[in-house]
């Protein structure tokens, strides 16, 4: 089953994230990933979560596929980039729904 990755974050080291950046797309759709979404934060319209700047948007084929990329051996030279690129990062994992009706039950 699908799930969905939501990174909201704020570049901290430019040349770091551009390292991560230059390997990441083809590594993540290389472990079943594909990204649905980018965006730079306009406003808040709602809610007390403190503005990120960057919006990443992951659907994976299965949070396995999920775990694969973060966990690969292959790819420990990789996510340090990620994690010394970037600050206030925020990751979350969400299930795919058709519709709302499972949590409205």
């Amino acid at each position: 089953m699908p799930v969905y990755a939501l990174n909201l974050f704020d570049i901290a080291d430019k040349d770091e994230y551009l390292a991560y950046a230059r390997r990441s797309v083809k590594e993540v759709t290389a472990h079943g990933g594909k990204v649905i979404s980018l965006g730079k934060f306009k406003e808040a319209a709602l809610g007390e979560i403190t503005p990120r700047t960057v919006m990443i948007l992951v659907e994976w084929e299965s949070e396995q596929a999920f775990d694969s990329y973060c966990n690969d051996p292959a790819l420990a030279d990789l996510h340090p980039h990620r994690e010394n690129g970037t600050q206030n990062y925020i990751w979350h994992l969400f299930d795919k729904l058709d519709d709302l009706r499972p949590l409205l039950k």
